[in-house]
């Protein structure tokens, strides 16, 4: 009981959330994607909780976690998933009441508009809406219009925005000094809150290692921890200084600039990291049923089975994924326009979307893994604990559970970690050619496909792209190191992993 203590932790503090948010004077909204989300994480608890009880398991991750590079990895990927998670939890306000309620008709009405707790959170950003574009930390529109001037004469300038910079009096004097201390502000409220986490963090750590604090912050200086602490410190005080930045720069001026239609452009790119997340996990999950069963199954009865499996895979890679892609979500869209009363709202619609695509992409992915398991398994069943458990009797079954499925899964894992990133970009390349998800839905792939027009334009609007590049940059770039960390670990053929 003791050893599965975090899960049930997380289980409580999920259900305390949980419970919290229906006793809100909100109407909760349970996506298709929010629900495989939370049972996604739920799992992933429940396997990390079982990995910490057993030596043999925790041996290739505590390897991991030594790693530097892989740490910080680990820390950039576990922002990503706070910020996924914050925007994974949908509710309806409610409509303000209009007038007073006639007799005993006290009926609530719910906006149609969904939003989640990432949205309450950058409720700042989401709200100052401008005209049309401006770039980054800018105070006037990036584009000339027609000004009609105090005397009735009308001037084509650049226009002043509503929310950005409006706190200036004469922006061409204040801009200057007050980006300069705005950012100075942030560099110090960084400092200040990353010397209070990291001075109790290190007295609860030098608590349990039982040493004395000057001896412990010595070692974390030097890299002789366990754990490399020093980059972990590091990278927590690169966030809380994003953070910083946020709030003293992001609020009165738009950080990232702003789109078409005058969005600032960091909610948007902060918006579209769910679902960069969700078609990179939830697509997995839909591949490894197909890619470990069948899989096995070839290598383990090999004959007709494995005939009927290699036909299977091989008329499917035969065929473009991009045409079954584009076949299934043209589908799915016309289906919703014969059934719109299914949807009470936009968001639902989309992510109905979402759900589709992360099928059809898991559905076209699994044939790589598959072919990699069915040559595993080939050489473990010639193996002489296989063929004794055979002459033993032990039923087919039983060989596949407890020995050939223990013995592939670091393939398993090495191939969804690195797996993850190809299906981040895959969202983005779809998205562009608009079979990915629905124009509604905010992602990098309707960023970048909405920049392709911008860049034709002069002057050229340039922040937009850059942003979605930037953001879905820093996280394949954490995926995949974490992934080359995680596979020296758990591959023997490396030399470095665990034996």
């Amino acid at each position: 009981m003791i050893q599965h203590r975090g899960l049930w932790i997380f289980i409580v503090l999920l259900a305390v959330a949980a419970g919290v948010l229906f006793t809100m004077p909100v109407k909760p909204v349970v996506l298709w994607t929010d629900a495989l989300v939370y049972v996604l994480v739920v799992t992933l608890a429940a396997f990390f909780s079982y990995v910490r009880s057993k030596p043999h398991l925790l041996a290739p991750w505590q390897q991991v976690l030594r790693r530097p590079l892989a740490v910080a990895a680990l820390v950039v990927l576990s922002a990503y998933v706070v910020v996924g998670l914050l925007d994974s939890v949908h509710f309806r306000p409610p409509l303000p009441q209009q007038g007073e309620y006639k007799g005993e008709d006290k009926t609530v009405h719910y906006s149609v508009e969904v939003l989640s707790l990432l949205d309450i959170v950058l409720t700042p950003l989401r709200n100052t809406v401008e005209r049309s574009y401006s770039s980054p930390l800018a105070t006037h529109l990036y584009s000339k219009e027609l000004q009609q001037q105090a005397d009735g004469s009308r001037v084509r300038d650049y226009a002043r925005l509503k929310y950005g910079g409006a706190h200036l009096v004469n922006p061409q004097a204040d801009y200057a000094a007050d980006i300069a201390q705005r950012s100075v502000n942030a560099l110090l409220q960084a400092a200040v809150a990353w010397a209070v986490l990291v001075l109790l963090w290190s007295v609860f750590l030098a608590r349990r290692a039982r040493k004395k604090l000057a001896d412990f912050l010595r070692d974390v200086a030097r890299g002789k921890t366990a754990l490399p602490w020093r980059v972990i410190f590091v990278c927590v005080g690169a966030l809380l200084l994003m953070i910083t930045v946020i709030i003293e720069l992001g609020l009165p001026y738009h950080l990232l600039g702003t789109d078409k239609v005058g969005n600032d452009v960091l909610y948007l790119s902060l918006k579209s990291i769910r679902t960069g997340l969700v078609i990179g996990t939830l697509t997995t999950l839909v591949m490894l049923p197909f890619a470990v069963l069948l899989g096995i199954m070839a290598g383990h009865y090999r004959g007709w089975i494995d005939d009927v499996i290699q036909y299977i895979y091989t008329t499917l890679n035969s065929i473009p994924g991009v045409l079954l892609i584009a076949a299934a979500i043209l589908s799915v869209d016309l289906y919703i326009a014969n059934n719109p009363g299914l949807f009470e709202t936009v968001v639902e619609r989309a992510d109905l979307r979402l759900l589709f695509l992360c099928l059809i992409l898991g559905i076209t992915s699994w044939t790589g893994l598959c072919r990699l398991l069915r040559g595993e398994t080939l050489k473990l069943r010639e193996l002489d604990y296989i063929q004794a458990a055979t002459a033993f009797g032990m039923s087919n079954n039983k060989i596949i559970t407890r020995h050939i499925l223990p013995n592939v899964m670091h393939i398993v894992l090495i191939a969804v970690v690195l797996d993850f990133s190809g299906l981040v970009l895959a969202e983005a390349v779809l998205s562009y050619i608009g079979v990915g998800v629905d124009p509604s839905m905010i992602s990098w792939g309707n960023m970048i496909n909405s920049a392709r027009l911008e860049m034709a334009r002069e002057p050229v609007v340039w922040w937009s792209l850059l942003a979605a590049l930037g953001f879905m940059f820093f996280l394949v770039l954490a995926a995949n190191l974490f992934s080359d960390a995680v596979r020296d670990a758990f591959d023997p053929r490396t030399g470095r992993g665990i034996h």
